[in-house]
């Protein structure tokens, strides 16, 4: 029998909504939840329905662009996950004013944490295995830095997780810890426990032929107003073969552009076309850098193959926190395989949130299916 529980509701009150999720996952035996919330929810009424029935609980969430359950794919609902005392534990800190953060202080954060994780988890004996789970503001634009800086101060832990989201509005993402929602900050969480973990990242997209080249771009911003010399948006359109006025979501999902580093080819996804002509990019982005149009493979074939590895990886499969980027449902949904991709969700016990980007390791990456296996 699974020993990780989830637990999701659809309920618009918040008050009733945390009465339903925290019912079945019995808080007072948990070492931490994890939960992913609708950003239909109004932020201060849940966090408040929330944090007064789990005291004393490690808590980390944030809202979603549709959420991942034990039923399969859900928009405008909460899932949770709940880890029992008896097989793990879980601390977390928090960042806040990420423009503002120096990589020092995150890293002597990150030290003094992976020291509380040995700490907590001395009664599971000397061969434990931890996690990183990492949540932080999708509209940030600070996945790159953290993500390189956290990996590095955890050493061999390995760093997995997502960016907060809000549908495709791209108004305001939170993450949640024991004080509430909070912008512009982040937040590192450590899983210990005797059970195998393993993170993964399947990018179900191959480059094409057709290249580009970024000739102005705010990195900062994440903007890139020229590619090949000519306005973004118009020398996009053009090479994906479409009409500028086409270019949204489903264009940018199926034709995202590809970058190529260390050997491997990575999305670069784009976020919004916008009124001047320019692109919005979900990830960090810079002139000079030569991007290939790309295209979905076996969406079905490559998953189904990575769900047999991951439970080889961790000899059975007792829960999977999952990651799916928003542009990738949008892509499943375009080939109408909701249906065959929910059933491989469920049967592998997937419970996760769709993101605005994932965290690999050191990696800020887009367009993938990334997330934690954790064993029998």
């Amino acid at each position: 029998m699974p020993v990780v529980r989830s637990a999701w509701t659809s309920d618009p009150d918040p008050d009733a909504a945390a009465q339903a999720i925290f019912a079945a996952l019995d808080p007072q035996s948990l070492a931490g939840v994890i939960l992913f919330c609708s950003s239909r929810y109004p932020v201060e009424p849940l966090a408040q329905a929330i944090l007064q029935r789990c005291d004393g609980v490690t808590v980390i969430g944030c809202t979603s662009s549709g959420e991942i359950t034990a039923d399969g794919f859900v928009e405008g609902s909460i899932v949770a996950i709940g880890f029992p005392a008896s097989d793990f534990s879980l601390c977390a800190t928090r960042f806040d004013a990420l423009d503002d953060l120096e990589a020092s202080q995150a890293q002597a954060a990150v030290r003094s944490l992976v020291a509380s994780a040995a700490e907590g988890s001395r009664q599971f004996g000397d061969d434990v295995h931890h996690a990183a789970i990492f949540l932080v503001d999708g509209l940030s634009h600070r996945e790159e830095m953290l993500t390189v800086t956290l990996q590095d101060a955890l050493g061999p832990i390995p760093l997995i997780g997502g960016s907060s989201g809000d549908g495709f509005a791209f108004r305001e993402t939170f993450v949640l810890d024991s004080d509430g929602f909070h912008c512009d900050a982040a937040l590192v969480a450590i899983l210990s426990t005797r059970r195998r973990l393993h993170v993964f990242r399947s990018q179900p997209y191959l480059p094409g032929s057709i290249k580009m080249v970024i000739t102005g771009a705010d990195p900062v911003a994440r903007i890139v107003h020229e590619i090949n010399a000519e306005p973004a948006a118009d020398e996009y359109a053009r090479l994906a073969g479409v009409r500028r006025s086409d270019l949204g979501p489903q264009i940018f999902a199926s034709r995202p552009p590809m970058v190529r580093a260390g050997g491997e080819h990575y999305v670069r996804s784009i976020q919004s076309a916008n009124d001047d002509g320019s692109l919005t990019f979900y990830c960090a982005i810079d002139e000079g850098l030569v991007l290939t149009l790309g295209a979905a493979t076996n969406i079905v074939g490559d998953m189904q193959a990575l769900f047999t590895d991951l439970q080889h990886a961790v000899g059975g499969i007792d829960q999977i926190l999952g990651f799916n980027c928003v542009l990738n449902q949008v892509e499943i949904e375009q080939q109408q395989l909701s249906r065959q991709v929910a059933q491989l969700m469920i049967v592998n016990r997937v419970v996760g949130f769709n993101s605005y980007g994932e965290q690999f390791h050191a990696l800020h990456v887009n367009q993938t299916f990334s997330g934690l296996a954790i064993g029998q």
